[in-house]
């Protein structure tokens, strides 16, 4: 825990009391109706973005942009960040291929650079001139790609839960399932086998890991009561062919992906890496990402697996409120 200890750590442990306001810390009001919709033109297709808070954009405070997981993911993964329009405008999107965005299915259009490519083509379709990134998981991925880049766009980046390196990740998930019964252990490992289980043997080991170390928290009363008709949803078929069909293993594109050698490249000063206190990406891991991005942060979200901002939305949109304010103030 050396490394860990030597990072300017965001212990939020005992609460998010020390990074934010009372009322970020309880629950989140229902989810505001889009300011704004538009369908951006992207390599492939159009994606959907969505806009609140525009009206707060010239009050000193930077536009924000969440990439959602997955790969196949939604934005409706990010709606909790939408407590931040009452102070900044806040962009959320679906990537190709997801949710309300077009979905060609082509798979030649699932390549990392061409989900980073989509970034600037949102900027440049709402005319932003500096704006913060914020990416989860697999968004965590095309953020630090188009971070390592050094865009003169970008004024603060925020790596949440990210998958930097397939192999980081693997071993991680592996040897979180190893503190879980032996008898779910065992289940998964022969889910993975030639002769499988039942599957409904598989889908209750599956559902045991992610209880524990994905999501450890219900849809608050606002996502649940969320609803778009015109939204399809997870795209499994895309997830599948970039990833795999397991947390354990990748068999999909991304089998080999090392963004660890992009680290170097980021402004730390500039950077946040953000995990759940009983994340999939383990603090362990966390710490070597950030201990490698010098003058870098890393914030802990108290009682959150990997789904930080839909276990504790209260505490996460807290430290971001915060961090997002001081890289306003410097500039």
């Amino acid at each position: 825990m050396a490394v860990i200890e030597k990072r300017r750590i965001l212990l939020a442990l005992a609460g998010a009391a020390l990074l934010a306001t009372p009322a970020a810390t309880a629950s989140l009001p229902a989810f505001p109706a889009p300011e704004r919709e538009v369908m951006v033109p992207v390599k492939g297709g159009r994606i959907f973005v969505r806009i609140n808070g525009s009206a707060k954009a010239k009050a000193g405070k930077l536009p924000v942009i969440f990439l959602h997981g997955g790969p196949g993911g939604t934005h409706v993964s990010m709606l909790e960040a939408l407590a931040l329009a009452d102070e900044r405008m806040v962009i959320l999107y679906d990537q190709l291929d997801s949710g309300r965005s077009d979905q060609p299915n082509d798979p030649a259009n699932w390549k990392v650079a061409r989900f980073v490519a989509e970034l600037e083509a949102i900027r440049a379709a709402l005319g932003i001139r500096r704006w913060h990134v914020v990416g989860h998981s697999w968004g965590g991925t095309v953020a630090l790609e188009y971070a390592a880049k050094r865009p003169a766009a970008l004024a603060g980046l925020v790596l949440s839960s990210p998958l930097v390196s397939t192999r980081r990740w693997i071993a991680d998930t592996n040897a979180l399932r190893n503190r879980l019964p032996s008898a779910i252990q065992a289940d998964l490992t022969a889910c993975e086998g030639k002769a499988p289980p039942p599957q409904a043997r598989c889908a209750a080991a599956a559902a045991a890991f992610e209880a524990s170390f994905y999501r450890r928290e219900p849809d608050s009363p606002a996502k649940a009561a969320y609803r778009d008709p015109k939204d399809r949803g997870f795209n499994p078929t895309l997830y599948r062919t970039m990833w795999g069909s397991s947390e354990f293993v990748s068999s999909g594109t991304l089998k080999t992906y090392d963004g660890e050698a992009l680290l170097a490249r980021l402004n730390g000063s500039r950077t946040l890496f953000m995990v759940g206190q009983h994340d999939e990406v383990r603090l362990e891991t966390a710490a070597l990402h950030a201990d490698r991005v010098p003058g870098a942060e890393l914030a802990v979200v108290p009682g959150a697996g990997h789904a930080t901002f839909i276990d504790r939305p209260g505490e996460a949109i807290g430290i971001l409120r915060a961090w997002l304010n001081r890289q306003d103030a410097r500039r």
